[in-house]
């Protein structure tokens, strides 16, 4: 076990837990799949993955008991503390809501809502795109220009004040938000090769007792 930087993994049964895990593990974090407070408490960053259903997402982080401790933590990371990632479902259960689960509010730490991807392309987006990078991220440092990630979803978060990368699906998507040190990305960068795995291994060089 790497004696990077520990990293909660926040377990809630849902999705490509183990992935993200196994990923940031690879750039050098101690990370661990976890659902103690007391260990969330202590680590030096988090991450919330998620995939498939918004609404299903967050049932199940509730019968976890770790709402509110990821709504805690991405306030806290939004207005500069500590470091905090959400992928895929994971970012967009930081937005108010989604079309997907309209009656299943989101954790609201960014203002918005996710919508169906419409247009004449195939819902969902199931491939390889490039990300338009719109603002100077450290979480992008070192990628090549129009660096592919691979994005799986049939819902986007609307582009607004927050977004930071776009990627281009019949009319420019959210790829990724930022607000503090708060960040989201829509792409499994856990699947996207050696450039997923600089997207994370950046987020691992911004905690405390990293590289």
């Amino acid at each position: 076990m790497t004696e990077g930087p520990l990293v909660a993994v926040l377990d809630y049964g849902i999705g490509n837990l183990r992935s993200a895990q196994k990923a940031l593990q690879r750039m050098g974090a101690r990370a661990t799949l976890t659902a103690d407070r007391g260990l969330i408490g202590e680590a030096a960053g988090i991450v919330l993955p998620g995939v498939g259903a918004f609404g299903r997402c967050l049932e199940a982080l509730d019968e976890s008991g770790l709402t509110g401790i990821a709504r805690e933590a991405a306030v806290d990371a939004a207005t500069g503390g500590r470091p905090f990632l959400g992928i895929c479902v994971g970012m967009q259960m930081l937005f108010d809501g989604s079309d997907e689960s309209s009656g299943s509010p989101g954790l609201g730490v960014i203002e918005g809502r996710v919508r169906r991807i419409t247009g004449e392309v195939k819902c969902p987006q199931m491939q390889w795109n490039r990300l338009d990078i719109t603002d100077d991220e450290a979480l992008f440092a070192g990628l090549p220009p129009g660096a592919w990630m691979y994005f799986v979803h049939g819902y986007t978060a609307q582009v607004g004040p927050a977004t930071v990368a776009t990627c281009e699906y019949g009319t420019p998507l959210c790829a990724a938000v930022r607000r503090g040190n708060l960040w989201g990305v829509q792409f499994h960068p856990e699947k996207s090769g050696r450039t997923g795995l600089k997207v994370l291994g950046n987020f691992v060089d911004s905690l405390p007792g990293g590289p």
